[in-house]
């Protein structure tokens, strides 16, 4: 066995670090050779930091510190579990410290494990210690927790790793009531990578007043990801992306976000102010976020609170969040080309009277992602109680493709599943030539709080050329709620029963749902209200009808995510029934996508394999 050679001089160090410690313990045989010595005297080893990121050629570098009452005879290092060079030490002081380094020369993406043990003069050995070497591509630099006031740019030949609450800017509550303010400002090269730290809940936070341009492009895209190396990234493995805007809400002005980390939002800016921003966020993939902050209080993948219609969302993917992709506390800023991808919660949930216009948006399930909650494809609410606040929640979504977990009749789902769009709690949301499918029910009108029948009615929560589409097999134009031969009793509009009149249950062959679905009401017919001509909405027996690619549904490389040569969606949209027409992009399809393919380039469908540092 080689060892490390005393250093008598004391050395500090400074690293970057991640995690993985192995269980190599059984890797060491203790060196007591008297087994009545006095166990509390064993040696013992701390680190400076257990777990480093670093580029080839660099060094890693952590600092032992051993206390050895009796005194120490030499430190046994394993490199993987095999015995590693080293020098050996001698001298009887009782603390040692010493800065070890190692030079990078491993390939990118590779893990170097190395474990020490101190052996005093009575040879007992101390328990293990370890540090553990991420090879990267690039030099990553600590952003640790606190405000980035001022100007700011973070490079691309760099990776930030972010530490606990990243604030751009200052927005505090003081004991008065009051708010202190000091602005930043974050610029994101394209190409830059950012992830974030599990353990300190990382989270990139864009406080009032100030701003982030995040602006990657086609070929570069910005990333913000999990730590975690490939295999092991898990929706929550970081916070996410969070902005605060000054526009008014429903709610006052001065909100603090779910989860109470000090995200306030809202303020006394007019809905239509188009100067009022946070900045840009274009051509953005945030993968595994949504970390709770509290039990049941996830940070959503990209939450805007309250922000302004001068603010640029664009290209931005949201995938395998833990709670929901996008979400919408109040605010006026609109949207185009976004993607939900394989998230727990909702994919557009819409709160506190948001009203931004957003087109062009794709959200594809994954079978067994869902939250205990009940997951949907839209989510929206004028606020929790349903109350008549206003502005009202009456955002505009144009042009989205919904893809549910269901694909076949054989697909097992999980059963939190619920709608693709469960329109609740007294909300005004419109949606215009958008398709959905795949969903155990439909399009449900939710009056359990508020009056949102009401608004249908009166032409004020409006869908416009919409294509709801069932499966084959599991039902027929509703989402399991049409005749099944295997099994008796269906009515259209009800839920569906077995035999004895009960509920079918939770059989993934079983059709479930309703393609419309509507709390009662002595006034409101939603199918009637579905099919009024004028409103040009559709329901197919199974999305086949629709000419839609099957891979879409699927865990893939490349997933189709145009329709098929001769699809109905590409030619089925109508603009002449839309009263906002002229402020969207008055194109021919249905859908988030005509002929051509906007994710090509930036999108990323296998984010946990992909070697990002």
């Amino acid at each position: 066995m080689n060892y490390l050679k005393q250093n008598l001089k004391q050395r500090t160090a400074v690293l970057f670090i991640g995690i993985t410690l192995l269980g190599m313990g059984l890797l060491f045989q203790s060196c007591d050779k008297d087994d009545d010595k006095d166990l509390g005297a064993r040696p013992s080893i701390t680190l400076s930091t257990t777990q480093v990121f670093n580029s080839i050629g660099n060094q890693a570098i952590t600092q032992l510190t051993i206390n050895a009452p009796e005194g120490l005879t030499q430190i046994n290092v394993l490199k993987n579990g095999v015995p590693f060079e080293s020098e050996q030490i001698s001298g009887s002081p009782t603390t040692y410290e010493w800065e070890y380094s190692y030079t990078v020369d491993e390939e990118i993406g590779s893990t170097i494990n190395l474990t020490f043990t101190a052996v005093d003069t009575e040879e007992r050995s101390s328990e293990p210690v370890f540090f553990e070497i991420r090879v990267t591509a690039k030099p990553i630099r600590e952003i640790a927790a606190g405000n980035l006031l001022g100007d700011h740019i973070w490079y691309a030949d760099t990776i930030y790793r972010v530490n606990g609450f990243v604030r751009v800017g200052k927005d505090e509550l003081q004991g008065d009531g009051s708010f202190v303010q000091e602005f930043g400002t974050l610029t994101i090269e394209p190409g830059t990578l950012i992830i974030g730290d599990k353990e300190s809940k990382g989270t990139l936070i864009v406080q009032r007043g100030s701003k982030i341009f995040a602006e990657g492009t086609k070929d570069n895209p910005i990333v913000m990801t999990s730590e975690a190396p490939i295999g092991q990234r898990l929706p929550g493995d970081w916070g996410g992306l969070v902005l605060c805007g000054r526009v008014i809400n429903n709610q006052g002005p001065n909100i603090e976000l779910e989860g109470g980390y000090g995200g306030y939002h809202g303020g006394n800016v007019a809905l239509d102010d188009e100067t009022e921003s946070s900045g840009v966020v274009k051509y953005v993939r945030i993968e595994y976020a949504g970390i709770p902050i509290n039990p049941n209080e996830e940070v959503n993948t990209l939450t805007m609170g309250s922000v302004g219609k001068g603010t640029v969302i664009e290209y931005v993917m949201a995938s395998y969040g833990l709670d929901d992709a996008f979400e919408w506390f109040g605010g006026s800023a609109n949207g185009r080309y976004l993607i939900a991808y394989h998230n727990l919660d909702d994919d557009w949930d819409v709160d506190y009277g948001f009203q931004g216009y957003i087109q062009f948006g794709l959200s594809i399930r994954g079978a067994n992602l869902a939250d205990q909650s009940g997951s949907n494809g839209f989510e929206v609410d004028n606020n929790g109680q349903g109350t008549d606040a206003e502005p009202f929640t009456a955002a505009r979504f144009a042009n989205i493709t919904n893809i549910g977990p269901k694909k076949t009749r054989e697909t097992a789902i999980n059963t939190n599943f619920q709608h693709a769009a469960q329109l609740r709690r007294n909300s005004m949301l419109r949606i215009y030539n958008s398709f959905l499918t795949g969903y155990p029910d439909g399009i449900y009108i939710d009056d359990a709080r508020g009056n949102s029948s009401a608004h249908a009615i009166n032409d004020d929560l409006r869908l416009r050329n919409v294509i709801l589409a069932g499966v084959e097999g599991w039902g027929g134009n509703g989402f399991g709620s049409a005749y099944d031969p295997d099994i008796e009793g269906v009515i259209e509009g009800l839920p569906f029963l077995d035999g004895n009149g009960d509920p079918y249950g939770n059989h993934p062959n079983a059709p479930r749902g309703r393609s419309l679905k509507q709390d009662a009401s002595d006034v409101f017919n939603v199918v009637d209200w579905f099919n009024i001509p004028a409103y040009g909405n559709k329901r197919l027996a199974k999305w086949q009808d629709a000419g839609i690619d099957p891979t879409i549904f699927d865990v893939v490389e490349k997933p189709g995510v145009l329709p098929l040569p001769g699809s109905m969606l590409l030619n089925a949209a109508r603009w002449d029934n839309v009263p906002e027409a002229s402020e969207f992009e008055q194109v021919p399809y249905i859908g988030a996508f005509g002929t051509e393919d906007w994710t090509d380039g930036w999108a990323e469908w296998l984010p946990g394999i992909q070697v990002y540092f």
